[in-house]
């Protein structure tokens, strides 16, 4: 019961602080990147709806800078080899955790949060079983869900050459703080594994947001 009261513990520790130190996505890519590509000239194709935000220039910057660092050039339209373009959005939900409503080791008439009637000096009141623990509480707290979709094709004839996929979740709606990180994720080992969704973990550096460094990437758990 000790054990199981820790692992509780420890989950709700883990999911109400957050990622306050780190930025960690789930970036899945798929990619027919050819072995030998001498132009790697792009330009940019943005939406009716992009042209002109002043949100999406700021994040057509963040890709320029990945593309630059990977040996792309940004070129005019009618003599790029490549197109590139994404699409990025925020939605809203609700994480829920289940923990102690108070102290397990420690209740009795005495405790602040004993509640009931004794059944004995020290005996729990209705609200207690010696054999299933303490009473639980349950918390619901609100989580963003971020997406940023990039994809990559020939400019003539429109083929997809690359397209990535990267989720992260936070407890702040601060997209604009997060696309750093999501972006420089979305190349790390480019092209990187077809098909294989990985965690990339990004220390979180509030001096310079748009320049993230420290990169951990691990294969994602298999699903149940």
């Amino acid at each position: 019961m000790k054990r199981l009261l820790g692992i509780i513990f420890t989950a709700s520790s883990i999911l109400l602080a957050g990622c306050a130190s780190t930025i960690t996505s789930d970036v899945t890519a798929f990619h027919a990147w050819p072995n030998d590509l001498p132009d790697k000239s792009y330009v940019f194709t943005p939406t009716k709806d992009q042209e002109g935000s002043l949100e999406y220039r700021n994040y057509e910057q963040l890709v320029r800078a990945e593309l630059q660092r990977l040996g792309f050039t940004d070129a005019p339209g009618s003599k790029a080899t490549l197109k590139v373009a994404f699409s990025y959005g925020m939605q809203a939900g609700t994480v829920v955790v289940t923990q102690p409503a108070y102290d397990p080791f420690w209740y009795g008439p005495g405790y602040p949060g004993w509640r009931g009637r004794p059944f004995g000096p020290w005996g729990p009141g209705p609200f207690y079983d010696p054999f299933w623990g303490p009473p639980m509480q349950t918390t619901a707290f609100p989580v963003f869900q971020r997406r940023l979709y990039l994809a990559i094709t020939r400019a003539d004839s429109d083929r997809k050459l690359y397209e990535v996929t990267v989720d992260s979740e936070g407890r702040e709606a601060t997209l604009p703080m997060a696309m750093p990180y999501m972006v420089h994720s979305a190349f790390s080992e480019f092209p990187g594994p077809s098909g294989v969704s990985r965690h990339v973990v990004l220390k979180l550096d509030k001096r310079a947001p748009a320049a993230p460094t420290s990169t951990t990437v691990k294969p994602a758990a298999p699903a149940q």
